[in-house]
């Protein structure tokens, strides 16, 4: 197979246009063409007049090999051969564990059902369906669940998110996990699109159908079961506790995945109290900030903004300051909105979701202040999670408590000074909103470091200091402040098959770099248990 890179085509291309430029490239007729998918496409609106599609083309064609030979020294015409991702059965006499229905332990049981030894998955939180019902009285009534919520339950945080599908990594596996979520029903564009999403509207049913495809393979999901302990003997894991309707329970194990996710602070505390070596870790917080999507297409696409080919426009920024610190976007939301995410009670969170349509009035984006273990409050391993747990509590405070989030005008926070109304850019944050500065809840240095940065990002992105764009606080999940310490085989330092695994023990970040680690310690356990898998290069 050829693939061709860097096909440019107009945003009112045709599909004929494909096969013609793909011919056009290579010097052959269309009819050279035998089959032809898009393999990749992305928008360059670096020339803001003249937006246009770049694509990434797969074809076949009787005259690959002597084509080939031809473009040899053209970088943007390649050879191509692609192995499917396959796992093969092994056998095992004891059924490994998951802990967590998150990305990672989704695809880590999904692996390992695959391979036929059975898993069975612990998941504090409830069947999404049930999760969509109480996320939803949050909502609306301010009455939280600390067990099921934004945080906790099936598909894990990423499910009331955009559903953002790309990442930094490079990885074989990161095909394999696209072609799962399609397969499971989210929108075949994830396959092609440069930057795919899913929207939390497919995600439910999408993670729904994933349980499903275990459960047919043998594996078995256990919701509302919130791990409590694990034994383990000479190093060795023997079994691990969980809690379920009350009731305690054992599961003898020799292995078991820990993809907790990035907010199950109480379970973390008890592997802490029980030895388990973890450490500090590098992560951020700050606010979310919200805009028109009008203005933010504008903004990006000039001329073409509205185009329907195009759809809402998302942006990332970063920017390193005067004062050392950084600050940059996160989890950007076109036409999405800002959403109430805590999961402990007397605290507050927020993060961004999309529908998969991206479709509403507002752009938002977490705003994001890096931090280092200079910046916690002492040297404990948990101290990050601490200083997560402190400026929730403040937020909370400065939201006047029931979960109201404080907001402020981007134009008054910069010039010190308090909000007493709303401009053209209102809030979407639901259940309710409080004047409040991020002075009343930040640390002086994030504050600092926020000013400074939306000012620098507005001569990247005009129009990003909007004065009527609104901050609301305080983002600070977008990832795990803590490290569950692992070896190269994947495994706790401390004790032999537990595998600590994605975000929360902190090894990934987003969705699909979740799945894949979930994917690495599955085929471990497999490399442990006599099992084999082969990735798609």
């Amino acid at each position: 197979m050829i693939r061709l890179q860097n096909i440019r085509l107009p945003l009112d291309y045709h599909e004929q246009d494909l096969r013609s430029a793909a011919a056009k490239k290579l010097r052959i007729s269309a009819d050279s063409v035998l089959s032809l998918k898009i393999r990749r496409r992305s928008v360059d609106a670096r020339k803001r007049n003249a937006v246009s599609f770049l694509f990434s083309l797969d074809l076949e064609t009787a005259q690959e090999q002597k084509l080939l030979e031809i473009f040899a020294r053209d970088n943007d015409v390649l050879h191509v051969a692609e192995t499917p991702y396959t796992v093969h059965k092994c056998t095992h006499p004891v059924r490994p564990v998951v802990v967590g229905f998150g990305p990672a332990g989704m695809f880590a049981a999904y692996v390992l059902a695959k391979a036929g030894l059975r898993p069975i998955v612990l998941e504090r939180g409830c069947a999404v369906e049930e999760r969509m019902e109480k996320v939803r009285k949050f909502r609306e009534n301010g009455i939280l669940d600390t067990e099921c919520n934004i945080q906790f339950g099936e598909g894990g945080a990423g499910t009331f998110s955009d559903g953002k599908l790309h990442t930094g990594i490079k990885d074989p596996r990161i095909r394999f996990v696209l072609e799962t979520f399609a397969q499971c029903g989210a929108p075949e564009e994830i396959l092609w699109q440069a930057k795919p999403h899913i929207g939390t509207d497919r995600l439910t049913g999408t993670v729904r159908n994933l349980r499903a495809k275990i459960i047919d393979l043998g594996g078995e999901v256990r919701f509302s079961a919130k791990l409590t302990g694990y034994t383990e003997r000479d190093g060795r894991l023997t079994a691990v506790q969980y809690v379920q309707n009350g009731e305690e329970h054992e599961i003898p194990t020799d292995h078991a995945i820990f993809a907790l996710g990035h907010s199950a602070r109480d379970t973390m505390q008890h592997l802490w109290e029980k030895g388990l070596p973890l450490a500090q870790k590098p992560f951020a917080m700050g606010v979310r900030i919200e805009h028109l999507q009008a203005d933010m297409n504008r903004a990006l696409y000039g001329a073409s903004a509205g185009h329907p080919a195009l759809g809402a426009a998302d942006y990332k920024l970063a920017v390193h300051l005067p004062n050392g610190r950084s600050l940059y976007t996160f989890c950007m939301c076109p036409g999405g909105e800002v959403v109430a995410a805590a999961s402990e009670e007397g605290m507050l969170a927020v993060n961004g979701m999309s529908h998969f349509a991206r479709n509403g009035r507002n752009a938002n984006s977490a705003l994001l202040v890096g931090l280092h273990p200079e910046d916690f409050p002492d040297e404990h391993p948990l101290s990050g999670m601490r200083m997560q747990q402190e400026l929730e509590r403040a937020a909370f405070a400065a939201g006047g408590g029931n979960y109201a989030a404080p907001v402020i005008r981007v134009g008054d926070f910069l010039l010190r000074r308090e909000s007493d109304h709303f401009g053209k850019v209102t809030p979407t944050y639901i259940p309710d909103t409080t004047f409040a500065s991020p002075d009343r809840y930040l640390p002086d240095f994030m504050c600092e470091t926020l000013r400074l940065g939306i000012t620098a990002m507005d001569r990247k992105l005009r129009g990003f200091a909007d004065p009527d764009a609104v901050l609301t606080g305080v983002e600070s999940r977008s990832s795990s402040p803590v490290r569950m310490l692992r070896n190269e085989e994947y495994q706790s330092i401390a004790v032999h098959g537990l595998y600590p695994c994605g975000e929360g023990a902190g090894y990934a970040g987003g969705i699909t770099s979740a799945a894949v680690d979930g994917i690495r310690c599955a085929e471990a356990v497999l490399k442990e248990t006599g099992g084999t898998n082969s990735c798609r290069i």
